[in-house]
């Protein structure tokens, strides 16, 4: 009797300290998928790269003249209420001669050149009476839409992109009798600015005289997410 007692107390023991093991964990199964959106927008703000050059015999004279007809020009644009208007750059160069080998001092060129943003259906006008206040150069325009509009394209890229990686998740479990559940993870990748659509011009008397006219086209702008989803 004493050693059935014995028995029995061993076995309750050992049935006390044998840990009783978890059900295993079910294992989360996920699909991650790269989504992209594009949303395309009018341009209608024309960005303007003008200046004057003017050469001289000496460096002051060059200088002294392109500041007189930089001041006119800036003027004007500021009649106009352009925007963001400012110097963008300054400069002033010896002029050689290097004719029958020999390397002479001839004169001075100087550059003053400013950028501004402008009304795309105003800027021809705008282009062709800044050249008639002095500008002999027109660098470059480029064409963009008004920051609102980017940022709303931006919200509805992103919308864009998040049912793109949807619909690639989709395609991809429906193929394997799968079904998409919840999304565990989002990422938002960053994306730089839309570049203004560029075009190069340059000044000269038709243009002055006939400015062609001044057409924007489209800006792209572009988002992209990143999407864990469990199935």
């Amino acid at each position: 009797m004493k050693r059935l007692t014995i028995f029995a107390l061993t076995l309750l023991l050992c049935l006390v300290a044998t840990p009783v093991l978890a059900a295993p964990e079910k294992l989360l199964r996920t699909i991650t998928v790269n989504g992209q959106g594009v949303e395309r927008i009018p341009t209608t703000l024309t960005e303007v790269n003008l200046g004057v050059e003017v050469q001289a015999k000496t460096a002051q004279a060059a200088q002294q003249e392109a500041a007189k007809r930089s001041s006119s020009v800036v003027e004007y644009l500021r009649s106009r209420q352009v925007q963001r208007l400012q110097t963008t750059g300054i400069s002033l160069n010896p002029n050689y001669d290097d004719s029958n080998n020999m390397h002479r001092l001839i004169g001075y060129s100087a550059t003053n050149t400013v950028s501004f943003r402008s009304q795309t259906d105003q800027v021809g006008t705008v282009l062709d009476q800044a050249v008639k206040a002095g500008a002999t150069r027109i660098d470059s325009v480029s064409f963009v839409a008004t920051d609102s509009a980017i940022a709303q394209a931006q919200l509805q890229a992103l919308q864009k992109a998040v049912k793109d990686a949807q619909m690639q998740a989709d395609a991809v479990l429906s193929t394997l009798n799968l079904t998409r559940q919840d999304v565990v993870s989002i990422q938002v990748n960053n994306a730089n600015p839309p570049m203004p659509l560029r075009q190069m011009a340059r000044a000269n008397t038709a243009f002055a005289a006939s400015p062609s006219p001044v057409i924007g086209g489209e800006q792209q702008v572009e988002a992209a997410v990143t999407l864990q989803m469990s199935y």
